[in-house]
């Protein structure tokens, strides 16, 4: 008897071993006897970063021009760092305006950047300077100063000259302004 005629001789027994094969063969696809892998990176942090203004006399005046006559200038220097660990852009504004007598729409104000510090060493004021504003005391607008990276320190020098053309009237008289410096990243 060959093997097909005995398989069509015993059908339940033909089904059956079907049924085995079917089985099995379901089992090995249905195992993931597939290669795998796999890869973690753990612990991602994340921290906000500051934005912070070093100023060096930030408490007392840049410059304080008493008994000016006429013709006289009067310098003074404040150094500003951005102390904070992401760079910011920073800008030079007034308020806190004292000024009955209108003083200050006769005096001139200059102010520079000196330029960047390399490493302790403060930039020369006296060459290489980016001039800021220059116009009268009384007229400073919000002045754009540029992007500081984290630890840029600069230094701004502030020339206040009284003109020879001055009233008689201005005598005596006194004025005081409040220069602002702020950063925004």
């Amino acid at each position: 008897m060959s093997r097909l005629s005995a398989l069509a001789a015993h059908p339940r027994r033909t089904v059956g071993a079907l049924a085995v094969v079917l089985a099995a063969v379901g089992i090995t696809v249905g195992s993931g006897a597939d290669f795998t892998a796999k890869s973690a990176n753990p612990a991602n942090t994340f921290t906000a970063g500051t934005l912070s203004i070093g100023n060096s006399n930030p408490s007392s005046a840049i410059l304080s021009a008493t008994n000016l006559k006429p013709g006289y200038v009067k310098t003074g220097t404040v150094d500003i760092e951005n102390t904070g660990s992401v760079p910011g852009t920073f800008k030079l504004a007034t308020s806190n305006v004292v000024d009955t007598a209108s003083l200050l729409g006769q005096l001139d104000l200059k102010v520079e950047d000196c330029g960047l510090y390399s490493g302790t060493t403060a930039p020369s004021c006296s060459t290489g300077t980016s001039v800021v504003y220059n116009g009268k005391a009384n007229a400073i607008p919000s002045t754009a100063l540029g992007s500081f990276a984290a630890n840029a320190k600069h230094r701004y020098q502030f020339s206040v000259t009284m003109p020879t053309t001055i009233a008689n009237t201005f005598q005596g008289k006194t004025a005081s302004v409040e220069f602002d410096w702020d950063a925004a990243a």
